[in-house]
């Protein structure tokens, strides 16, 4: 018989790993066959979890090759190895996928009811959902396929409910109006963490200011006339109505220098530095807003730098963190001018459901056109983009759900410091993370989505709120809280309405090492007992903020214990130019073509020999 010359890696592969797993290989038990507890020392990592919208691209290669390395050493050296899969639900980017499906049928979401959404959720899930662990297969990763576990299984959601209400009622889940990023493509709040900011090239728009005449004021008080928002028909054909003289080319007017012209409607004040000399004798005066003629203040802080532009800025409290913070020091009012979709609202008054950014263009021709705008000049500057959507994020005003950071990141750094906890390459990520979380900013945990675990809140017909597990638990809350006398409960009221948002997909992430093995459901049972904490965890130096320092704080708050005893960071793989390997960019090789032309072990083998730890 005449044996073939040529190597067929496809054919080879896929007869050996059905053998490995016909064989039960790569199964790992707490217990011996007779149900003793096993002697030997387990060794476990847990996969970061692929979105279940994925596929494996040269990064996951990288990663999974590094755990499938560790994890097979360790089985050989006798360890009782256990490496768990699973995947993630990836609320943003799942929902986004679902309703473009939809979108192909005529459906559109608004018109479901959240039931019927999430139908078709589950059914798009059931159908691409496994297309990521057929590819860790093609791989070859040796993981224990009876353990694999999703975020939304039905003991995960329940031990993410339980923590959120657990943390809610320790005081470390707050509720209220903050400023927030916003994703007007996917139209849902951000985490910081969830924005990257880019260095572009933008403008900056010099516009005139015309301060308000006192005479205005005299010339009102006579006519007995309220408050207008138009003074200066001359600037505008926006409101035609006026009680003053129009302004000439004499009146005194202010530069200001904003690089968003589309928000000057949103302006409340203006504001100046105290102590420049230009601006002092502007105290107690009024100027009026472009294109709106809308009348504002004139403020000063010391926030303002006096060489900066033309040393006095404009304050649109709803839409730059900076400016809100000023806007609560000195009381100033709160205009949102945009819509959730990007979209100019009613209150910008002019342009209303334009995109923000046509917007921009049409203002911008418009001051042009009245002699407002002075000058345009190009400058360098960073701007926020959303990491699921790559829109350029909103600040925006927003009531969300919080988690209060820094009573659980001292633990977190803590583990790591001491050197419980060892990072990999140390002299490179260390400095990195004790940064983030001496720093650290609450978490902002509600997205305005379907997909995911529902916030267990539910409030009444007077907005009381009440947070339990379930409807049942909140409705027995409010009769309690009646029953001592609350004078805000009524008793005809025991209608209860969830809260519509659903938590971020990093909310149930974080509780990853414990929940696969069970261990926030069921705390004592032998698998997190055996298991916890885990051996090693491989993961890419982008998500040390989202994932492992959150993991760490987790992992201290409910098991009292690490999650893992060391963090090996693999580097980022890049093209030729330096970018990340992304699908939009479409730089990324094809992993199952070069699989199915080299064979899995090759390709394996030549993503490991050109990556050092933690260097891209």
């Amino acid at each position: 018989m005449e044996l073939s010359k040529n190597y067929n890696p496809a054919e080879i592969e896929n007869k050996w790993y059905q053998h490995w797993l016909q064989k039960g290989y790569f199964k790992s038990l707490p217990t011996g066959q007779a149900g003793e507890p096993d002697s030997r020392e387990p060794f476990t990592i847990v996969i970061p979890p692929p979105n279940v919208t994925g596929v494996l691209h040269m990064g996951h290669t990288l990663n999974e090759t590094v755990q499938d390395i560790l994890i097979r050493k360790a089985r050989m050296s006798g360890y009782n190895a256990c490496w768990v899969p699973g995947s993630d639900h990836a609320s943003i980017a799942t929902e986004a996928k679902v309703v473009g499906m939809l979108k192909e049928k005529g459906i559109d979401k608004n018109n479901l009811s959240r039931e019927e959404f999430l139908k078709y959720a589950f059914e798009w899930k059931e159908k691409y959902g496994d297309i990521i662990y057929n590819q860790l297969k093609k791989l070859g990763c040796s993981v224990d396929w009876d353990r694999t576990t999703f975020t939304m299984d039905d003991h995960y959601y329940k031990a993410v409910i339980k923590v959120f209400v657990d943390l809610y009622n320790k005081g470390l889940i707050y509720r209220g109006a903050r400023m927030i990023n916003w994703d007007p493509v996917a139209k849902t709040a951000l985490s910081d963490e969830e924005v990257e900011y880019k260095e572009v090239t933008g403008k900056l728009y010099y516009i005139k200011y015309f301060v308000k005449r006192e005479t205005d004021d005299v010339k009102r008080e006579t006519s007995n006339v309220k408050e207008e928002t138009s003074h200066v028909s001359r600037l505008t054909s926006h409101d035609d109505s006026t009680h003053v003289s129009p302004l000439t080319s004499d009146d005194e007017f202010i530069v200001i220098a904003t690089q968003r012209p589309e928000t000057i409607m949103g302006d409340t004040a203006v504001c100046a530095n105290p102590d420049d000399e230009r601006y002092k004798h502007l105290k107690g005066k009024s100027v009026i807003i472009p294109l709106i003629n809308k009348k504002v203040p004139v403020i000063f802080d010391e926030y303002v730098d006096k060489d900066f532009g033309t040393g006095i800025l404009k304050i649109t409290p709803a839409h730059d963190i900076n400016d809100y913070n000023i806007g609560l020091k000195h009381n100033l009012s709160v205009v949102d001018t945009l819509n959730e979709d990007g979209t100019l609202s009613e209150a910008a008054q002019i342009y209303i459901g334009k995109d923000r950014f046509v917007a921009r263009k049409k203002i911008i021709e418009e001051l042009k056109q009245k002699g407002l705008l002075v000058k345009e000049e190009e400058y360098q500057t960073r701007l926020g983009f959303s990491q699921r959507t790559n829109a350029v994020a909103e600040p925006k005003i927003s009531t969300q759900w919080f988690v209060k950071m820094k009573e659980l990141a001292s633990p977190a750094l803590q583990a790591v410091t001491d050197g419980k906890i060892k990072i990999h390459p140390g002299e490179k990520f260390l400095a990195t993370y004790k940064y983030w979380l001496e720093n650290v900013k609450d978490w902002c945990i509600s997205r305005q989505l379907w997909w995911g675990q529902q916030i267990p809140a539910w409030y009444d017909e007077e907005g009381n709120v009440f947070v339990a597990e379930n409807k049942e638990q909140a409705l027995s809350q409010k009769l309690r809280a009646m029953s001592k006398g609350n004078s805000q409960l009524t008793a005809h009221n025991s209608l209860l309405i969830q809260d519509e948002d659903v938590l971020d997909t990093w909310f149930s992430s974080w509780l990853w090492p414990m929940e696969v093995f069970k261990g926030i459901t069921q705390p004592d049972n032998a698998d997190i007992n055996y298991y916890y904490p885990t051996s090693v965890l491989v993961t890419g130096q982008d998500i040390i903020f989202f994932w492992v320092a959150r993991m760490i704080m987790a992992g201290m708050e409910y098991k009292k214990e690490k999650p893992f005893s060391d963090v090996y960071f693999t580097g980022m793989v890049r093209d030729k130019q330096g970018r990340k390997m992304s699908k939009s960019l479409g730089n990324s090789p094809d992993l199952l073509d070069l699989i199915n032309k080299y064979g899995a072990d090759a390709v394996r083998f030549g993503i490991m020999i050109s990556s050092p730890a933690g260097n891209d």
